[in-house]
């Protein structure tokens, strides 16, 4: 097959823009993965039990875009629910984000009627205002339950995910879990929250499966690509169409200028021979536990009638490229931006060379927001 464009990666962003190219183009596409699946960090798989579990963690599907939701429906169908996340502080289970039911649970009645009064005034009805403005509040009512809210449910669990101090992180990152004024539990306001009813693996195997796309596994894109003097390779012959690049941009260059900093995660999988163990799908370990979150995968993917149930905890780290070890999350900082654009600049010299993704532009993208960005990428070079 002569290629019109080679992916690398077979994620969401790599799968989505194949798709487009395949259908929409009818252009000859090559998807190339270092992995021995597709999907991604959405890759999910039945466990030795029987039990649909992710292997890279959680992941749910959220959006409000119809788009999306229209493009991936045309592969799966789903489960929906609204997703709930419940904190571990002392001996309560208490909703996450922290919302007025979670202010009912923390105070005395007529405490948390006037608390809920003062928070509907100061910033209205249905809100979801940052923790760390919450704190900067004048009134001792509004601080005080930033303070709760700060050292039982922020402060610990940051310092764990991230290896830093709240104020050493960015707002970007300290928005993502605010206080909502409101009595929705949801974790989520997204009018679509699902997972893919017979998981995500299913879905990404019908996104690939077109005539015009090839896909070739346990296949480091360095084996087969390589960039000279502005130039595109691919099996030692040029390649003048368009190569879509998913993958970690530092180690295109070989790490040229240093490794971008990632926090890491380490799953460690427990089956228990029990009906539930949380009874929940995630339970958020806030305060003095080494893991962050326990995700009980039953109740995150709508499985019945299982052997048991299976659990993950996970336990962040600091990401150094060691064997088996994934980046997951960008800590966006300046220095550590400006040595992005060092890697980014390195690539502008190739016309047809396009960067996508959370590795390939260092940020964090939603599953949504990813498969619009490959969506309009895809399109835009038809």
């Amino acid at each position: 097959m002569n290629y019109n464009t080679i992916i690398v990666g077979a994620g969401i962003a790599g799968a989505t823009a194949a798709r487009i190219l395949a259908e929409e183009g009818n252009q000859k596409v090559l998807v190339i993965e270092r992995r021995n699946h597709i999907g991604g960090n959405c890759y999910d798989e039945l466990d030795d039990y029987g039990i649909l579990i992710h292997t890279y963690g959680p992941h749910i599907f959220h959006t409000g875009e119809e788009s999306v939701r229209e493009f991936l429906s045309r592969f799966t169908d789903w489960y929906d629910f609204g997703h709930e996340v419940v904190a571990k502080v002392a001996d309560q289970l208490i909703p996450v984000p922290f919302n007025l039911n979670t202010l009912h649970m923390v105070y005395e009645k007529e405490k948390a009627d006037r608390l809920e009064q003062k928070l509907i005034a100061e910033y209205g009805e249905g809100s979801r205002v940052p923790i760390m403005k919450l704190r900067e509040n004048e009134d001792p009512d509004v601080r005080e339950i930033a303070e709760y809210v700060y050292q039982n449910v922020f402060l610990r669990y940051t310092m764990k995910q991230w290896g830093q101090k709240p104020e050493e992180i960015s707002p970007e990152v300290t928005g993502r879990v605010p206080v909502v004024i409101s009595y929705d539990n949801r974790y989520f306001k997204d009018k679509y929250q699902s997972v893919p009813i017979d998981g995500f693996t299913p879905m990404f195997e019908k996104m690939l499966d077109h005539p015009n796309i090839e896909v070739r596994l346990n296949t480091d894109c360095l084996d087969v690509l390589s960039f000279e003097d502005r130039k595109i390779y691919f099996e030692g012959e040029e390649f003048t169409g368009n190569v879509i690049y998913t993958g970690a941009i530092d180690e295109l260059f070989h790490l040229r200028f240093g490794r971008l900093p990632y926090r890491s995660l380490d799953f460690r999988f427990e089956h228990l021979d029990q009906d539930s163990f949380q009874g929940h799908s995630v339970v958020n370990y806030t305060v003095s536990e080494d893991f962050t979150r326990i995700t009980e995968f039953k109740f995150l993917t709508g499985q019945k009638n299982t052997n048991g149930t299976t659990i993950v905890r996970e336990y962040p780290f600091a990401y150094t490229g060691a064997k088996n070890e994934i980046p997951y999350y960008a800590i966006l900082n300046e220095d550590n931006e400006k040595l992005y654009g060092k890697y980014k600049t390195m690539t502008e010299e190739f016309g047809n060379f396009h960067l996508l993704g959370r590795l390939a532009e260092y940020k964090y993208y939603n599953i949504d927001a990813m498969t619009l960005k490959a969506m309009e990428l895809a399109r835009t070079l038809l």
